[in-house]
């Protein structure tokens, strides 16, 4: 991304450095504290290892806020969302707030939507008569509605069989 483009999650023009770093769902973060906390548990002869107030909190938060418990449960919503080839935050974004519908997973993640302007260069560079490819080309991402649909719906299976 150049210095003089804005920045727009939507259209996921966002720096390198954040569309190359590696995020977590809370549900995978939940299960990182919950076994920190066991080993501290078992440890908790020796005064220095107190729990602080932040950890506590930040236990609560993420248990609360989990949409998956199931550690299987947790690797398949992984696995089923990294096929779509999102970037790690639109990952974790639909990960964590479970959009139900097609309208609320591009309106929670806007970026995974092909737009019509971007079929439209598609066909023309497709034909040769665009300079450069599109930006979803560029990236390997072009989802439309059945596409999310159907990732929502292989994501709402694992909640029903959780």
């Amino acid at each position: 991304m150049s210095a003089e483009e804005e920045e727009n999650a939507a259209e996921l023009k966002i720096p390198d450095e954040f569309l190359k770093a590696k995020c977590l769902m809370n549900c995978e973060v939940s299960l990182i504290l919950e076994h920190k906390y066991e080993q501290l548990q078992q440890m908790a002869d020796d005064p220095m290892n107190q729990m602080s107030q932040v950890f506590e909190k930040s236990l609560q938060y993420v248990k609360r806020f989990s949409r998956y418990k199931n550690p299987d449960a947790v690797r398949q919503v992984r696995e089923i969302l990294s096929r779509y080839q999102l970037a790690e935050f639109e990952l974790c974004v639909l990960g964590n707030l479970c959009p139900e519908t097609v309208e609320e997973a591009i309106a929670m993640v806007p970026s995974i939507k092909v737009h019509s302007l971007s079929r439209l260069q598609l066909f023309m560079f497709l034909r040769g008569k665009g300079n450069e490819p599109p930006d979803f080309i560029t990236r390997g991402r072009a989802h439309d509605d059945e596409a999310i649909e159907k990732m929502l719906n292989d994501l709402s299976l694992i909640k029903k069989f959780e």
